[in-house]
């Protein structure tokens, strides 16, 4: 892999093209987008062609899916038909539906899903302290942050969902993570809708898991300032994870020691986080003709509990998971009961 496009040209795409310029000989092509403007201004940052959605691959080893959800089915097809791989952002598709066909185009190996937390060398450290601490008796994630600027589109119930669609994907995969091997078979959840939109900006929801585990995981826009932090416990030991502001581990109150940031990044985000890992992985995978660590099964599974908490809702009711409700709708009209 050594050539990248980008469908979309949002926010996250900034993030994208940075974390390329970090890999050695990864060079960003083609760059399309709803509005010519936004290509244009994109591939200028990063030395690429603005292009049409239908110009894609363009010749591309790999295209970032970052549209908004409801199109990324449309743009993991044009990619992987084209020959390319497909890297399809979060969350991997507005409804289940599209999920379930994402993974089906994923069976030969050509679809990866870009949860970039799953790469970040903090959670990874904080994963391996939950192994090594036994049965998990407590589980709290808490991503927060301001509400999009710059993205209305976010805002739109045509989105799919708010908040916890949003941003809570990322959260319920840190749970997953820290709580593996362990299953959820249940979710209960709380949503709140924003002042002056339709969609929710807060959500709290309680993952029940085949070991008895009762997790909590909050997603919210309604913070001054991004606080993204996890906290775990067994019956002798305690894990704390922090990754916005300051990123660290804790076992039992002492610091584990962190890999060292690669020198000379834009921000150092982009390896707290995951970015600079996600492409790594991708191209190592693509060189070993091995399907990508991170496939669209984890993606779908994502939208699964994202379902079944909007439903839960709704009902005020547990919502058994794998979500047995119609897949043919979005998070916010499962919630609306539309």
């Amino acid at each position: 892999m050594s050539t990248l496009a980008f469908a979309g040209a949002g926010w996250v795409t900034a993030i994208h093209g940075l974390a390329a310029r970090a890999v050695d000989d990864l060079q960003i092509e083609r760059i399309a987008a709803r509005h010519d403007t936004s290509a244009a201004a994109r591939a200028e940052q990063f030395g690429a062609t603005a292009c049409r959605y239908e110009d894609l691959p363009g010749g591309a080893d790999a295209v970032v899916v970052a549209t908004p959800p409801p199109l990324h089915l449309r743009e993991a097809l044009r990619a992987v038909e084209g020959g390319a791989v497909a890297l399809v952002e979060t969350p991997l598709a507005a409804t289940l539906a599209d999920a379930d066909r994402i993974v089906a185009l994923g069976e030969g190996g050509r679809v990866a899903y870009a949860e970039n937390l799953v790469h970040s060398p903090v959670v990874a450290e904080a994963v391996q302290a939950c192994r090594r601490i036994g049965a998990l008796t407590h589980l709290e994630v808490r991503l927060s942050q301001g509400r999009p600027e710059g993205g209305a589109g976010r805002l739109d119930p045509a989105w799919g969902g708010g908040a916890l669609l949003d941003l809570g994907v990322h959260a319920l995969a840190v749970a997953l993570l820290m709580a593996a091997p362990a299953r959820v078979v249940a979710v209960e959840a709380d949503l709140s809708p924003g002042d002056g939109i339709e969609v929710d900006d807060d959500g709290s929801v309680i993952l029940t898991f085949d070991s008895g585990l009762r997790a909590s995981v909050r997603a919210s826009w309604r913070a001054a300032a991004p606080t993204w932090d996890a906290q775990a416990a067994s019956a002798t030991s305690a894990v704390r994870l922090e990754l916005v502001p300051d990123p660290s581990v804790e076992l039992n109150g002492s610091p584990l020691k962190l890999a060292p940031t690669p020198p000379q990044l834009a921000a150092e985000a982009l390896h707290h986080l995951g970015y600079i890992g996600q492409l790594t992985a991708l191209r190592e995978d693509l060189r070993a003709d091995r399907a990508p660590a991170s496939g669209p099964v984890l993606g779908r599974l994502l939208v699964d509990l994202v379902c079944a908490a909007y439903t839960a809702a709704r009902t005020g009711r547990p919502e058994p998971v794998p979500f047995t409700g119609p897949r043919d709708r979005t998070p916010h009209e499962l919630w609306r009961g539309d």
